[in-house]
């Protein structure tokens, strides 16, 4: 909470209440300060604002359909140092089980930042889900986002990459830029709204592909690669592969990149399974 309190609690101290190490307090609190005509942002870590203080988000936040806003950090792998204790992996597919709530997944600084005015404006709850370090930029600076739509980043007839979040969106793109080099072109959708979906967006992609491989730094359970797999089914199935962390937690502590290297969240994985996938063979 430190930077926060240097930064955001320096430069406006009567906006700004520090609770500490009591999450489920937190969100109650700002559940109050909601109810009484404020708009909330509250943030602590991915693992805690998901589980440790999942009652009262759903409970005071999110029955009530309130406007607080989550802003978790250490979220997927990225507080991999921590061990499985802080290492937030099933934190999407809580929050996107909720009523009302709108899970967000920016897939760089300059997405986050838009999103602050956005979510101010919205009537209900929202849960932003944001990794620990910096990561290059994903687009150019001023490329439009909006609530609820996918920003297609790339454009081709032979496979559909899905993905969320910096890691994920980066390792989406890189595998393209792989495929491309061997004459595949890949259609890639930054899917930083994971509730609501963008459904239309990802059926006109899947029709046009016929084949669509998600990526997330989340458990392949009840996150993106489930919300996706949920929309073609009903809208347009077709055969679909995720590329996530696997049924279980993590067996090691290590710095994020290396554990997203375990677990073949990485370009070359995703470049891999595209091109062994168009030519017949399931690595899955």
């Amino acid at each position: 909470m430190g930077g926060v309190a240097q930064g955001f609690g320096a430069a406006h101290p009567e906006r700004y209440v520090d609770l500490g190490i009591a999450e489920a307090t937190m969100m109650t609190t700002a559940a109050a300060l909601a109810a009484a005509g404020k708009v909330p942002f509250v943030h602590t870590m991915a693992s805690f604002a998901a589980l440790r203080a999942g009652e009262q988000v759903k409970v005071d936040i999110a029955y009530n359909n309130l406007p607080v806003h989550i802003a978790a950090t250490h979220g997927g792998l990225s507080g991999g140092h921590f061990g499985p204790t802080h290492q937030s992996l099933e934190d999407i597919a809580v929050m996107r089980a909720l009523p009302h709530m709108t899970v967000v997944v920016p897939s760089d600084s300059a997405t986050a930042a838009r999103l602050v005015p956005l979510l101010a404006g919205l009537p209900g709850p929202s849960y932003v889900r944001l990794a620990r370090r910096a990561t290059a930029p994903v687009g150019p600076a001023g490329r439009p986002f909006a609530l609820g739509r996918a920003d297609v980043l790339r454009e081709g007839g032979d496979v559909t990459l899905v993905a969320c979040g910096p890691q994920p969106v980066l390792a989406a793109l890189g595998a393209a830029d792989r495929l491309a080099a061997d004459g595949l072109a890949a259609t890639v959708l930054d899917m930083a709204t994971v509730k609501p979906l963008d459904v239309p967006a990802l059926v006109a992609a899947a029709e046009r592909t016929g084949r669509v491989l998600t990526v997330e730094d989340h458990s392949v359970i009840g996150g993106l690669g489930s919300a996706v797999a949920e929309a073609l089914a009903e809208h347009c199935p077709v055969p679909l592969r995720r590329i996530g962390v696997p049924d279980r937690f993590c067996d090691r502590v290590g710095g994020h990149d290396e554990l997203l290297a375990h677990y073949g969240i990485t370009d070359e994985r995703v470049y891999e399974t595209a091109l062994a996938w168009h030519k017949g063979v399931d690595v899955l």
